[in-house]
């Protein structure tokens, strides 16, 4: 803070110097643009680029999404490549989950207004759900921030409205229904924007979606099946997952080996002793936590570490999952340590860093825009691999979708809600007045983006048919299919 007390002056009437506030200081004494002026700067940003513009989708002529999604293969654990190519290729919804690189590509073809929030870089209707916050309140947010970094707010909801038409189409819903999917996030988006545009910042900055808020502004069959997803997330805590993931061995508890899903690990994927490697994994990640946390978490003892499999996007990254134990066998603690690989955002939005490595911005990313982190949410490394660290389930849950499963119409509330969420994330971290300024209260970005979200259905329908005749020409290696959906009691 030597900024602050330096000072510097011109001579006063009086013989005096006059002060004069250098450095830091200066951005806190600067005069601020009011909430209307804010509102209107906003609206000038329509000049330069018409919402209706944001119906526009221009590929690029040498686009190649497989060729990109082998790319990112070249950094992940090989044998576990196919796998992710296989859980890519059971529809075209996973397929646009796990093609975030694919369509930030894509979308940095498109117009954007200038407007910077710390984006979520990986937005669609499966990356939220809920949780209970430090003080153990079930609330809503976003669930996922592996790709979280500075970049256009455009960017975001295009991909959330576009994965709300792409994901209605796999539940089976017709074409009226998936345009009114992707409108619903558009829809909440704006009109809670508008809302956060008008709060102090710090009102925003506590802001939360609780479960009570969401209940009201969802039809009596929505709310019975948000209850449901409550009620599990409910049940979801350590104590489940040490029935369900652990046995007793010789007396231990050791975590239930599911191959190739879940390994017992020995060894990191580079053959180094995991006793070692852990050793200096959670110095730096010690490191990372406030005092208190460190100070609880130093409580626990190491019972088990075994190798997992996750999501969809993130298979082929390294992970392990820590089986922890307190005071007692019935106090555990299960940490998932998460490989941290540069966000697909990063090539187009060059910022001088402001952390020290990939899990460090995953943390910061999360703890500016989800409101109520994981309070063991850490980072670190092991031998050079970046990582970051947070509790496994700890009373979370979501949406499950499901052909056949999810009534369209409760579908599209859910949709409104997730928009709702996304709206919040970017009110904590940009500048709401003017993003609302921007988007007004007219149904045309709307309009503009309902357009958009069909076009690039059709897109992401093309690129899964086209990477499945990659597949069946042997140009990527894909698991056999047998077996895969054992994993998900592990998500």
């Amino acid at each position: 803070m030597k900024s602050i007390s330096r000072m510097e002056g011109n001579q006063g009437s009086n013989g005096a110097k006059r002060p004069r506030i250098t450095g830091l200081t200066e951005s806190f004494v600067a005069p601020r643009l009011s909430i209307e002026e804010r509102i209107a700067a906003g609206k000038s940003l329509r000049a330069k680029v018409p919402r209706s513009t944001h119906a526009e989708l221009a590929l690029a002529d040498n686009r190649d999404p497989t060729g990109i999604i082998l790319e990112q293969a070249k950094s992940r654990v090989p044998e576990l490549v196919p796998i992710r190519h296989a859980r890519m290729l059971t529809s075209p919804f996973a397929f646009l989950r796990g093609a975030a690189a694919v369509m930030a590509a894509d979308l940095a073809h498109t117009r954007s207004t200038g407007v910077r929030v710390q984006a979520c870089g990986d937005m669609h209707v499966s990356n939220f759900g809920v949780f209970a916050s430090a003080e153990r309140n079930i609330v809503f947010a976003i669930n996922d921030f592996d790709e979280t970094h500075p970049g256009p707010w455009e960017w975001d909801l295009k991909r959330l409205a576009s994965s709300a038409y792409v994901a209605a189409r796999f539940i089976g819903a017709d074409r009226s229904d998936r345009e009114t999917a992707a409108r619903a996030t558009v829809k909440g988006y704006q009109r809670w924007m508008h809302q956060y545009a008008w709060m102090g910042n710090l009102a925003v900055w506590y802001a939360t979606i609780d479960m009570e808020a969401v209940c009201k502004v969802l039809s009596s069959e929505a709310r019975a099946g948000a209850k449901a997803i409550v009620a599990k997330a409910q049940r979801r805590n350590h104590l489940q997952v040490l029935d369900k993931m652990t046995d007793l061995i010789d007396d231990q508890r050791r975590i239930i080996e599911q191959r190739p899903f879940v390994v017992r690990a020995t060894h990191t994927w580079r053959g180094r002793p995991i006793q070692e490697a852990l050793g200096d994994f959670l110095e730096a990640y010690l490191g990372s936590l406030p005092h208190d946390r460190r100070q609880l978490l130093e409580r626990y003892r190491i019972i088990d570490v075994a190798h997992k499999i996750v999501g969809v996007g993130s298979v082929g990254t390294r992970c392990w999952l820590i089986l922890l134990c307190g005071a007692a066998e019935d106090d555990p603690l299960f940490l998932q340590v998460k490989e941290a690989q540069p966000s697909v955002l990063a090539a187009y939005f060059p910022i001088k860093p402001a952390y020290s490595n990939d899990g460090h911005r995953v943390v910061v990313g999360q703890r500016l825009i989800q409101g109520s982190p994981d309070i063991f949410l850490g980072w670190g490394d092991i031998g050079g691999v970046h990582f970051y660290v947070r509790q496994l389930r700890d009373v979370k849950g979501g949406l499950q979708l499901e052909p056949g499963k999810n009534k369209p119409s409760n579908f599209i509330e859910y949709c409104g809600v997730c928009g709702w969420a996304l709206a919040l994330a970017h009110a904590k971290s940009g500048d709401a007045a003017m993003i609302s300024g921007y988007i007004g209260k007219s149904n045309v970005l709307e309009d503009a983006l309902a357009t958009f979200a069909a076009r690039y259905s059709d897109v992401t329908e093309r690129d899964h048919a086209a990477m499945a005749k990659q597949a069946r020409a042997g140009r990527i290696k894909v698991a056999a299919k047998k077996g895969l959906s054992r994993a998900k009691v592990y998500e």
